[in-house]
């Protein structure tokens, strides 16, 4: 009798929970948050009727980018190779300032050109040097002079008619040993040049690189030396 009477109170409370759940009032909507003072509050403007227009359709349909910047860019053709050129010898010349002279006509109509000494007959070649100073002491501090301008390859003779000199090199071509005398001479060293050898008088030569297709006869005209074919040198190349 008891259960009985317990089962029908649940019934009971259950029928009246969902009563007043049925009858109960909507809650009211949360209240927006509480904006601080001094802060601005975004506001709607509107909302459209109807949705945007779509763009109008492209009528071509637009490169790649790759595309457009490769029809951008301009066209540069490949320079054709140099052509190759053939290259003469010139002279001998007996003297240096015809050579010089000749070599200023060639300049205008041809390529690169080397002027070219080679010693007279009985000269092996050329050498500089400081003649001598008057104690061994007085020589090594020349070459240490010397050493500390920036020069290199000298050295104090030991023996001989010039012992207590400083050699400064040897050269084949009196050129060469003169552009090495002027260096010291401008750098307040007394350098002298002396051959090697007997001297005889030296001959001049002119390397001449033409364009391909000169002919000898075309380098000859006004010439009163040889000028003949020769394997481009190394000067020329």
């Amino acid at each position: 009798m008891l259960i009985r009477a317990l089962i029908v109170l649940l019934v009971v409370l259950n029928l009246g929970v969902a009563a007043w759940w049925l009858t109960r009032a909507e809650p009211p909507p949360p209240s927006p948050p509480e904006i601080p003072a001094g802060v601005a509050t975004l506001e709607l403007v509107g909302t459209p009727d109807a949705p945007a227009a779509r763009p109008a359709a492209v009528s071509s349909v637009a490169p790649p980018a790759s595309a457009a910047s490769a029809a951008a860019a301009p066209v540069t053709s490949t320079p054709a190779a140099a052509a190759a050129s053939v290259c003469f010898r010139v002279g001998p010349f007996a003297d240096r300032a015809v050579a010089e002279q000749s070599r200023g006509r060639f300049a205008s109509t041809t390529g690169r050109i080397a002027l070219r000494e080679t010693p007279g007959s009985g000269a092996s070649g050329y050498r500089v040097s400081l003649p001598p100073s008057a104690t061994r002491e007085e020589a090594v501090a020349m070459a240490q002079r010397i050493g500390a301008a920036g020069f290199d390859d000298f050295l104090v003779i030991n023996q001989g008619e010039e012992t207590n000199g400083i050699a400064l090199g040897r050269y084949r071509s009196r050129e060469g040993a003169e552009r090495r005398q002027s260096q010291l001479v401008a750098a307040g060293f007394p350098a002298q040049i002396h051959a090697i050898g007997e001297e005889g008088p030296s001959r001049w030569w002119l390397d001449v690189a033409a364009p391909a297709g000169t002919r000898a006869a075309a380098l000859r005209a006004g010439i009163t030396v040889p000028v003949e074919p020769q394997d481009c040198p190394a000067a020329l190349r």
